[in-house]
């Protein structure tokens, strides 16, 4: 089985887009960081912008921020050896769908595959499946909000579902399980909730468990930019929120939005979490204070839903062997 690297919210706009304007595309991962990328076969990410430079801010909601990198910025992700990114959320029109759609063609000239977002609702929706190592990755990915970037049958947009009730939403749960009829590994990037929550509620964790009995082998969540719980079911883990990969954003004291975790998914085997620190227009890897209060919020949070986390030197290590056998730790 191949090595996959999940990050959160990467978003390349912005300050980090006027970085890339005097430095190369790599130097916003610092020397220690790549050589961790390096250990994954791929490297998954949210794409928290567009990369374009093309468009104008679009004010469907009267939005404060909107973030757009440049075309250089696929080279930052290629440096990391992201090979396939998340689309499906709030920043994915901030420039129109000219912006979004160039976004597309940007990607795919850097052969980097996206999910989440299409040139039409069908196109959003549709899973893609990467040959990964000699194993077949379904992918798939889904907002919560906004409803106003939502693909439409004649729209270019991202893949919007409204969450809530005692399952995930139809169409998501049929394309989980298209997928795992004809893949080895089934992934979802759902991008949902508010920013700066604590903790998922229990919409998030009915539609996870929803999506594990459909098929879905791992579940790598983001939009809070905070570190939320690893959860367990029938031995696929849930990783509700990653925090932030890179970004430029002002950093909360207390929940330290700028404190992050880059995980390294071995399918069946174990998910390792390497604590990340968020500088300005740069990320490298956690050390000192910021090292322990990464490990202790996530042994912490992870605990909360029966989950242990084991300490090895410099990271923390999920036995997905051990999870596997076991039963299910508690309730909703």
């Amino acid at each position: 089985m191949p090595t996959i690297a999940f990050g959160g919210d990467a978003m390349l706009g912005r300050g980090i887009a006027r970085a890339l304007a005097e430095r190369e595309p790599a130097s916003i991962w610092s020397p220690e960081l790549l050589e961790v990328f390096a250990e994954a076969d791929i490297a998954i990410v949210n794409l928290e912008c567009t990369i374009s430079d093309r468009g104008e801010p679009w004010e469907p909601l009267g939005k404060p921020f909107h973030f757009r990198a440049p075309p250089r910025a696929v080279e930052s992700l290629a440096a990391a050896g992201v090979g396939a990114v998340w689309l499906a959320n709030n920043h994915a029109l901030d420039f129109g769908p000219t912006a979004l759609l160039d976004t597309f063609t940007n990607l795919e000239r850097a052969g980097i595959v996206w999910v989440g977002a299409g040139v039409d609702l069908a196109a959003a929706r549709s899973g893609r499946i990467l040959e990964v190592g000699g194993t077949r990755v379904g992918l798939i990915a889904f907002a919560d909000h906004p409803a106003e970037f939502a693909a439409t049958a004649d729209a270019a947009g991202i893949a919007w579902t409204p969450l809530g009730g005692s399952s995930a939403p139809a169409w998501l749960v049929d394309e989980v399980r298209r997928l795992a009829s004809t893949t080895d590994v089934v992934i979802a990037g759902p991008h949902w909730g508010p920013n700066m929550s604590n903790s998922p509620p229990r919409a998030h964790r009915v539609v996870a468990r929803s999506l594990v009995g459909a098929g879905l082998s791992a579940l790598a969540g983001h939009s809070a930019h905070v570190l939320h719980g690893i959860e367990l079911s029938k031995g696929a883990p849930i990783c509700y929120d990653l925090g932030d990969l890179l970004d430029d954003y002002a950093v909360d004291p207390v929940l330290r939005n700028d404190l992050g975790i880059l995980a390294l998914y071995r399918p069946g085997e174990r998910l390792e979490f390497v604590p990340l620190k968020l500088e300005f227009a740069r990320t490298t890897l956690a050390t000192g204070d910021d090292h322990a209060w990464v490990v202790d919020r996530l042994t912490t949070v992870s605990r909360a839903f029966g989950t242990t986390l084991r300490q090895d030197e410099d990271r923390l290590t999920l036995d997905l062997r051990t999870a596997a056998a076991m039963a299910e730790p508690g309730h909703l």
